[in-house]
């Protein structure tokens, strides 16, 4: 194959999902990635209907990522979905975001991010040991942000968070003899 047809061809090669329709039987959830390129691109809808979630360890592993583009539909990362991913070092959150689920960002290599309004809390080990993360700004609407968050994060300067945030005493610290993953 050659032209536009062929690219199409070769980018399927390189990138392939595994799709699961949620239970509510109106959106998709990606549960498997293969693939090898710098950036991944999630698609925005699978069989005429949206992709919402983003399934457990998805990109654990893949360190050749430096770029995942997120579509708009999405609104749960699943555990240690970037696991390993070291040289992803932004990551652009779709707005309708709501649930991080624990270890997301673990071990990855991010630097900064910004967790939109609809994202309420920030769970334990959400980005333990993202030895590169420098910044974070969460969204109007965090409620909270559990011990052990960012556990691990060496070089974390600055957390952006509203006045209301309810900040468990362990939030910040390192708790490398409690657990180790």
């Amino acid at each position: 194959m050659n032209g536009f047809a062929g690219f199409l061809q070769r980018v399927r090669i390189m990138q392939n999902y595994s799709f699961q329709i949620n239970y509510d039987e109106q959106s998709y959830t990606v549960t498997g990635y293969q693939g090898d390129e710098a950036e991944a691109v999630i698609p925005e809808v699978f069989g005429g209907k949206p992709v919402t979630i983003l399934f457990d360890k998805l990109f654990a592993g893949h360190e050749e990522l430096r770029s995942v583009r997120l579509p708009e539909t999405i609104t749960d990362l699943g555990e240690f979905l970037f696991d390993g991913c070291v040289n992803l070092r932004h990551l652009d959150l779709p707005r309708d975001l709501t649930f991080l689920w624990g270890y997301t960002f673990v071990r990855c290599g991010l630097e900064e991010i910004v967790l939109p309004a609809g994202v309420r809390s920030i769970p334990p080990y959400a980005f333990k040991d993202c030895k590169n993360l420098k910044k974070v700004v969460c969204g109007a609407g965090l409620k909270e942000i559990h011990d052990w968050a960012f556990g691990g994060c060496d070089q974390l300067e600055e957390v952006v968070y509203g006045p209301d945030v309810l900040v468990h005493e362990k939030a910040f610290q390192s708790n490398e003899d409690i657990l180790r993953i």
